[in-house]
């Protein structure tokens, strides 16, 4: 069987689904890895290491795809693919691309999706990326705050640490409140869950927010933060708003899944912030948590912030994000691998594989899906 591995055609995507190492290992299952030429470069791996790893390197998309019955993607490969494929990747999919898989008769299982079990955490493309992008936030800030991140003592007077504040403590944010840290500087955190407060301070670092009974349920079973009411977040705004105005650094990480990311950081916060002071939203990408962000800029304010919105963070540190991404693909292959037949074996019962799976048969089968296809 052959698995296909095509280079990523969307602006600004530098990452890859496959890595050498993984590429072999995909190989020792039996199956025929063919990468498209390239598809490796921007993430630091280039073609001759897929060769040596024992895969094809196919001159373009339709050559990899010839006689591929898998095909491994970052995001969802704009080359048409043949029917009855397996497509695997973080595919962000809307009713109409949903319906398009099916119409196709593609199989189309986007990671992303996975329940928050015990048994899907290997293969949690969410969690590897976003521990990849709550660094390199913090890197990004200190490489454009223009003074010290630790402080600094010498002969001709100390520099103080930088303030750092992070907000939102999932993945991202537990992973730049370390980083923060590590560089030294003084670091607070915030978030609606009740469970990030021990999480913030196990850190290290202090927890400025607002509690109320509504915060109590501020989280879904899948560990997710909900959505609460405009109420709660005008009452944590105000909690906020004094600790913003002292702060160097700010991180902005809070996302809902399915929604638009909610405003954190209002004008008014940036307004009050310090010259020179640096504002990370690695939340740009769904609509940001600052409301000055630009998605995929940096700007600066009048006042002289600087706010980082670019696009996909975890690309900005491709090599590592790509190494950690095609590992959660191989896991999620090789937990469903007939090893007697070779091939991919996806129970529809079993509770990753149904929340995963998009379309299956021609057909959608997606809980997310089901009522938007009916209509």
């Amino acid at each position: 069987m052959r698995l296909a591995v095509l280079k990523e055609t969307k602006a600004g995507e530098t990452r890859v689904a496959a890595t050498p190492e993984t590429a072999k290992k995909l190989i020792a299952l039996g199956l025929t890895v063919a990468v498209e030429a390239g598809a490796g470069f921007a993430s630091g791996f280039p073609d001759a290491e897929y060769a040596a790893a024992g895969a094809e390197v196919a001159p373009d998309a339709a050559a990899a795809l010839d006689g591929a019955r898998i095909v491994f993607c970052v995001r969802a490969p704009d080359a048409p693919l043949p029917s009855g494929m397996l497509l695997v990747g973080t595919l962000a999919a809307d009713a109409d691309a949903v319906a398009g898989y099916a119409q196709g008769g593609i199989e189309a299982c986007s990671l992303e999706l996975a329940p928050r079990i015990t048994r899907a955490q290997s293969m949690d493309v969410l969690s590897s990326q976003a521990n990849l992008a709550g660094y390199r936030a913090v890197i990004e800030a200190a490489g454009t705050f223009d003074r010290g991140f630790p402080m600094l003592m010498t002969a001709a007077g100390t520099i103080p640490a930088a303030n750092a504040f992070v907000m939102g403590a999932g993945v991202a944010g537990l992973q730049a409140i370390a980083t923060a840290r590590r560089l030294g500087g003084r670091v607070s955190a915030t978030d609606v869950r009740p469970a990030a407060k021990e999480e913030i301070k196990s850190l290290g670092a202090s927890f400025v927010g607002y509690e109320d009974e509504e915060s109590k349920s501020a989280q879904t079973a899948g560990g997710y933060a909900k959505q609460l009411s405009a109420d709660f977040y005008a009452k944590q705004a105000e909690v906020v708003a004094a600790h913003i105005a002292k702060q160097d650094v700010v991180v902005c990480t809070a996302l809902v899944q399915g929604r638009k990311a909610p405003i954190l950081v209002t004008e008014a916060m940036v307004a009050s912030m310090k010259p020179g002071s640096v504002i990370v939203d690695i939340a740009s990408d769904a609509g940001g948590n600052c409301a000055a962000t630009i998605p995929g800029q940096m700007v600066t304010t009048p006042n002289g912030v600087k706010i980082l919105g670019f696009h996909n963070w975890p690309g900005r540190i491709p090599a590592a994000a790509s190494a950690l991404y095609a590992r959660n693909l191989l896991t999620f292959l090789t937990t469903f691998w007939d090893k007697e037949a070779k091939a991919p074996k996806l129970p529809p019962e079993d509770d990753i594989v149904a929340g995963v799976t998009l379309t299956r048969g021609g057909a959608v089968v997606h809980k997310n899906f089901l009522p938007a296809a009916a209509a």
